[in-house]
């Protein structure tokens, strides 16, 4: 049976369809039906997600991996499900390497303070690049505090691209970690991150890879990529908050050393000493958000039935479409220009401060981003304290960025 979801063509998907599935753009805001292109904030959730949260709410509610009664096991069973899911949305060799987190954040954190604190010292050096979200600078500024390494950062062009060649040479001997966005959520530059890692395997430098902007848009191969930890949320890619992943190889899991203590993470504790648990076990103390992995799960199910392939090549159309609209708009800059890009773009007009622009068009039912979207480096690289962000997401359509145009010319007109 054909997918509903699927275009009859064969490519890309059909949009109503998938429009069909998320109840909240079934309301309006201020008199008009909602056009929400706020996703790399937080994309919305469909039906299938909801549902699957809500069975386990009034289904078997109960905790995991203790107890021998039905619901207990039922609620193991749906959790670990999930695992397994997740697992095979990006192709991680096994189930036992998906750890889950409290999202993208936590998994960096966790990397930062149990994989590369105990082999940074003065003198070692972390890489980054200049486009990273908040949550890929801050954890290692901590780390370098706290172990006296140095921070570095490889630049950025122009047009929001990563300098590769600058980044390369600046693997030298001091680099003993690299942290790298797949996808940049204020620019959307799709960055080169298998070139980063083969380049860096050639050194032994370990890559920390930041997918929570390429999960929900693009098919992603953790072993193609060949990097050495993989992390990403589930609220980008329609699944619940609170909740996300940090996958690593078995052997890597293994030599690192908890990141917090508590149940779950144990096998065996006495007042005179404990024995771990085995991953990804002995990451997850306490009882886990039980309802937002069985969520997970289901966000992986449904985007597996669209086709990851079907998601890209739906959003490319459309991006080239609202960068094409937006770009006529007079006065209206576009703030990332990179060759690849994700389904963002964000952008200022002249004479209207980007939270006015956000506030007038909300009054239209349009929700966007504006702010420094937490990449203040990046955005202040271009000499900008904030932009506007329209980022795009499975259930948008041309017919919403065309209420978006209308929405943006009528507040140019009223600072005109």
């Amino acid at each position: 049976m054909a997918d509903p979801h699927r275009a009859s063509s064969g490519t890309g998907l059909d949009v109503d369809a998938v429009r069909a599935d998320f109840p909240v753009l079934e309301r309006q805001v201020h008199g008009h039906p909602l056009v929400y292109l706020d996703t790399a904030a937080s994309a919305q959730r469909p039906r299938q997600v909801i549902e699957a949260m809500d069975d386990y709410y009034r289904r078997y509610n109960a905790n995991i991996h203790r107890g021998v009664h039905t619901l207990s096991q039922e609620a193991t069973e749906a959790f670990e499900q999930a695992r397994r899911r997740v697992a095979e949305f990006i192709n991680a060799p096994a189930a036992g390497e998906v750890v889950f987190t409290r999202g993208t954040t936590e998994s960096i954190n966790l990397v930062a303070q149990s994989f590369a604190r105990p082999r940074l010292a003065p003198g070692d050096e972390v890489l980054i690049t200049h486009m990273e979200h908040h949550s890929n600078i801050v954890p290692w500024q901590i780390l370098c505090e706290q172990t006296g390494a140095e921070l570095q950062v490889a630049p950025i062009n122009d047009r929001g691209e990563l300098e590769v060649d600058t980044m390369v040479a600046m693997m030298t001997e001091q680099v003993r970690m690299i942290g790298i966005v797949h996808v940049s959520n204020a620019l959307g530059t799709v960055n080169p991150v298998a070139k980063v890692c083969h380049e860096a395997r050639q050194r032994g430098i370990p890559v920390l890879v930041d997918g929570a902007q390429a999960t929900p848009h693009m098919p992603v191969d953790v072993q193609a990529l060949g990097c050495d930890f993989y992390c990403f949320s589930g609220h980008k890619m329609y699944g619940p908050t609170g909740i996300g992943a940090l996958w690593a190889p078995l052997e890597t899991l293994v030599a690192m050393p908890p990141y917090q203590g508590g149940g779950e993470m144990i096998s065996v504790v006495s007042f005179e000493g404990t024995t771990y648990n085995e991953p990804p076990a002995k990451f997850e103390a306490g009882t886990p958000h039980i309802a937002g992995g069985i969520g997970l799960g289901a966000a992986v199910d449904y985007l597996e039935s669209l086709g990851m392939d079907n998601v890209a090549a739906s959003e490319a159309q459309l991006l080239d479409y609202a960068t094409e609209s937006l770009s006529a708009i007079e006065g209206l800059r576009i703030v990332g220009t990179a060759r690849a890009k994700a389904g963002v773009i964000s952008f200022t007009m002249d004479g209207i401060h980007p939270n006015d622009i956000g506030t007038i068009i909300d009054h239209y039912g349009v929700a966007i981003r504006t702010g420094h979207h937490c990449a203040m480096p990046a955005i202040r690289l271009f000499g900008l304290p904030a932009t506007a962000r329209v980022s795009l997401g499975i259930y948008n359509t041309r017919q919403e960025i065309d209420r978006l145009v209308e929405a943006l010319i009528s507040a140019a007109r009223l600072f005109a």
